[in-house]
């Protein structure tokens, strides 16, 4: 068998991108009330986010070269080389940054001492009598894990999609035919749609709430706490975990019932993996410690950056984690570096004045259609515009730095009450991510067996994704002024 491989650099895509930038750069003006440094890093961070979007490189590649660029080019106005490149590399000290690297290679510790498998096979054990309770099971599952795994790829397609797969055959559920309808189908689309709901539920479950966060502290100088984030998105998201199984149900209708098997094979998988392990109890003694010092670590005095280096120090310790596997997380330093880039120009962007102008801009042209509108009939068009306007795009953190500060910007300008605005939109942020198979990272894997035709995961995204909306516009909204935020 030939095997197709992939080129290293889509070149075409690449050279347009440069070409169209050039011409922006050099033979168009920048539109009044936008100076020429904030129009040519306009330019530089546009360009990353098409390069991201039709996907050149890797991301991390695509960060490294915009780095470069942005040092060579100097648009923002740097009037020394060394100036260029310390605007450049800011970012690499970003507290935010680290946690986000730290919290990869924790979640590390999960999947290599199996509690993470455990956890899973556990809760199959005690739900999985039915197919909605097995569905159930894997959510808990899910749930358990976000908190302290903030890539939606290792959760979803590293810990609960073999599990959900290895189900679906034992019950006679191919990808290769109609029987997939029995319970694959539904399985696969309630993992990701539960895996969005889980990583709206906490700060630190997915990369882009902490790229939100950080352009929350840019834009507007607040900084949103672990604690604050998980009160704030507890109800509307609890609701959701609870409901969205059950419209996927209803939607998809499997064929299979009942599941009395599924208990026993979690019991036989559980026997094979033999007594619980002291690393696995200090890797689950050490995320009940983190989440502690997430909640109340500020009371005395300790970052929520500073706890993950905490929990991280204690798996090398006590031998759970090696520094090998530290040096071998590919994923958190390609994070590392891509993160930094489109944090930096966000920053940039935001500081010379190109997000405000931009957000008055579009605030004026809503203004003028709305008029003196109620603000969350504001805050309904554009949350509805922000998430479907995610079917242009393959990756929730291009579209989180392209469009999160600017939506953000508009509705405050138009009168939403500010936290109100920001749990809206973040929330919103991740409820985009299974409205099609190519959304989220962990998308494909779940899509390509076979498991899911297309038509059934866009039909299921769309109807999920207005379930999720109702619910933030009314248990959302009634939780967050009960809180007093607005």
């Amino acid at each position: 068998m030939n095997i197709v491989k992939k080129p290293p650099v889509k070149w075409l895509p690449l050279i347009i991108i440069a070409v169209v930038s050039a011409i922006l750069w050099f033979l168009v003006p920048p539109p009044d009330g936008i100076t020429i440094q904030g129009w040519h890093t306009s330019i530089i961070f546009v360009a990353t986010i098409a390069c991201i979007v039709t996907e050149i490189l890797p991301i991390g590649a695509i960060g490294l070269l915009a780095i470069t660029a942005f040092a060579v080019f100097r648009p923002s106005g740097a009037t020394s080389a060394t100036e260029a490149i310390k605007i450049s590399l800011s970012e690499l000290n970003s507290s935010l940054i680290w946690l986000i690297v730290i919290a990869f290679m924790i979640a590390r510790g999960f999947i290599k001492t199996g509690l993470s498998k455990r956890i899973a096979y556990y809760l199959v054990k005690i739900l999985g009598k039915n197919t909605l309770g097995l569905a159930y099971g894997l959510s808990v599952t899910d749930i358990v894990l976000a908190p302290a795994i903030p890539s939606t790829t290792a959760r979803a397609g590293g810990v609960i999609y073999p599990i959900a797969e290895a189900l679906s055959i034992n019950f006679n559920s191919s990808p290769k035919d109609e029987s997939r309808n029995r319970i694959g189908t539904f399985l696969m689309l309630t993992i990701s749609h539960i895996n969005d709901i889980t990583s709206a539920m906490f700060l630190t479950a997915f990369t882009g709430n902490l790229l939100a966060a950080k352009l929350v502290a840019t834009n507007l100088g607040i900084t949103l706490g672990w604690g604050q984030w998980f009160v704030a998105a507890i109800a509307p998201c609890l609701i959701s975990f609870i409901v969205i199984p059950m419209v996927i149900y209803l939607l998809t209708n499997p064929e299979l019932k009942k599941t009395p098997e599924a208990p026993k094979l979690a019991v036989e998988e559980l026997k094979k993996m033999g007594k619980i392990t002291l690393k696995e109890l200090i890797m689950g003694a050490t995320v009940i410690f983190l989440l502690v010092l997430w909640i109340f670590g500020g009371n005395i005095g300790i970052d929520g950056t500073t706890t993950a280096f905490i929990g991280l120090s204690i798996l090398i310790l006590s031998g759970v984690l090696s520094w090998d596997d530290i040096k071998g997380e590919k994923s958190a330093w390609d994070t590392l570096i891509w993160f930094a880039a489109l944090l930096m120009m966000a920053g940039q962007v935001n500081k010379l004045g190109v997000t405000k102008w931009l957000g008055d801009t579009i605030g004026k042209v809503v203004q003028g259609h709305l008029g003196e509108s109620n603000w969350m009939i504001v805050l309904l068009i554009l949350c509805v515009a922000y998430v479907y306007l995610h079917y242009f795009f393959a990756s929730g953190n291009a579209h989180i730095a392209a469009l999160f500060p600017v939506f953000l910007s508009v509705a405050i300008a138009l009168g939403v009450p500010t936290f109100i605005a920001i749990f809206a939109l973040v929330i919103c942020t991740n409820y985009f991510g299974s409205i099609t198979q190519f959304a989220n990272a962990r998308n494909p894997l779940l899509f390509a067996e076979g498991f899911v035709p297309v038509k059934t995961w866009w039909r299921v995204g769309f109807i999920c994704s207005v379930v999720n909306l109702i619910i933030v516009f009314t248990v959302g909204i009634l939780w967050w002024k009960v809180l007093g935020l607005g």
